[in-house]
């Protein structure tokens, strides 16, 4: 059951799902772009006029790869001195065929009669198969990944190198619903949600979602995740740390979001989600932009940031003073109180006891202090409590299901 004054304890495994209509079929295809267009690009390398990385990266930002040209698709392959490369998948009955090798390229262009659906990988010179890396459209078997020609079905798409707002660039992961999208959910840790090789096997977030809901993952920062995930400094290992968050949200809300919608068009409802710092950075840009956002959702937020070695604000903080905002909420985490839940140290922020795990303490802070101020269980604010889960992606995939479907009943 979801909570309201007091916690419960509930099951790890379940789907959601939101009723809808339409067609998303190759969305993600830029309008300004075309056959001419990206053969002029491909032109532009064979001729020396663009070196190989540039063009195809402008390929990859145009329709996406393989590109539509004159007499069939373009697939390219930049020579990175594992090749020859050739090309298998269900435009050749998986049996390679063997590419043009020409400025610092392995290319062809092949005709292919349905492309919609079709899979297709490279081969590289010791006979490894591998998916295209700069493939617009992709997908996982049990294989691995595959890339597609072209998808009306659910798939996956990646938009590479997308920076700003003094945010280095970086990839993201959107998960395409057949069906119109009426639902956006930005979502942090983009490596983290779709690849079953990712840790603990990820969030497999791609198969709890409704048929409505497109997904974009955001790809962290590796090293500077820290940085980026936190709306102030605090002290880890004796080093200062952290407080880049509002560089990140202006990133999401005034970067991403307008790219996502320029292609995919304007849902009815947007959110933003994410676990541990990725939850913490979720609720602070819910409090950042009241307004820009219809719903946030933290797992296992860190939400005493700020106040571990520090004495800087933390968003328990930020929340209680704020009010009741617009954006509706949802809040969960695992462990449990243990021997309970003390201010310790005195800072205003209730931490873990050594039997405990997870952020629980901090999460039931805050899920109280928003209750003060005038939220409502379970009409704009959310809580669970997973007893005794961890903090990993496993225990994230298990209970994902529970926010998206409250984001996909809004």
């Amino acid at each position: 059951m979801q909570t309201g004054g007091t916690s419960g304890v509930g099951g790890t495994s379940g789907a959601s799902g939101a009723a809808g209509s339409g067609g998303g079929a190759d969305a993600g295809a830029d309008a300004d772009a075309g056959p001419s267009d990206d053969w002029a690009t491909f032109q532009a390398i064979l001729s020396g006029a663009t070196n190989a990385e540039a063009g195809v990266a402008k390929l990859a930002a145009s329709g996406g790869l393989p590109a539509e040209v004159p007499g069939g698709f373009l697939f390219v392959r930049i020579d990175d001195g594992k090749g020859p490369y050739t090309l298998a998948g269900d435009l050749n009955s998986w049996q390679p065929a063997a590419m043009k090798a020409e400025a610092g390229l392995f290319w062809s262009v092949v005709s292919v009669p349905s492309p919609d659906g079709s899979k297709y990988k490279f081969q590289d010179g010791k006979q490894s198969f591998d998916a295209d890396p700069v493939a617009r459209r992709f997908g996982y078997d049990t294989n691995g990944e595959y890339s597609l020609v072209r998808a009306s079905a659910n798939h996956l798409e990646r938009w590479l190198d997308v920076g700003g707002t003094g945010i280095p660039p970086r990839t993201l992961r959107v998960r395409v619903p057949k069906a119109s999208a009426t639902h956006h959910l930005y979502v942090h840790d983009g490596q983290n949600l779709f690849d079953p090789e990712a840790m603990f096997g990820g969030w497999k977030l791609d198969q709890s979602a409704g048929p409505n809901t497109l997904l974009v993952g955001i790809d962290n920062a590796g090293a500077a995740r820290i940085d980026e995930y936190t709306p102030v400094s605090d002290v880890i290992s004796g080093q200062k740390v952290g407080g880049q968050g509002d560089l990140y949200a202006a990133y999401v809300k005034d970067v991403v979001r307008p790219l996502i919608e320029s292609h995919y068009g304007k849902p009815t409802k947007v959110g933003v989600m994410g676990s541990s710092l990725g939850g913490l950075i979720a609720f602070y840009e819910a409090w950042r932009d009241p307004g820009a956002w219809d719903f946030a959702a933290s797992l296992s937020g860190s939400f005493g940031w700020g106040s571990m070695k520090s004495n800087n604000e933390t968003v328990i903080g930020l929340f209680q003073k704020a009010g009741k905002q617009p954006t509706k909420l949802y809040l969960d985490s695992g462990g449990g109180p243990g021997s309970g839940c003390v201010d310790s140290d005195a800072d205003g922020v209730n931490d873990d006891s050594p039997d405990a795990a997870d952020a629980y303490c901090e999460t039931v802070q805050l899920r109280d202090a928003l209750a003060s101020k005038g939220y409502v269980f379970d009409q704009d604010l959310w809580h669970w409590w997973e007893s005794g889960a961890p903090h990993n992606e496993a225990a994230w995939a298990a209970r994902v299901f529970r926010p998206l479907g409250d984001f996909e009943k809004l």
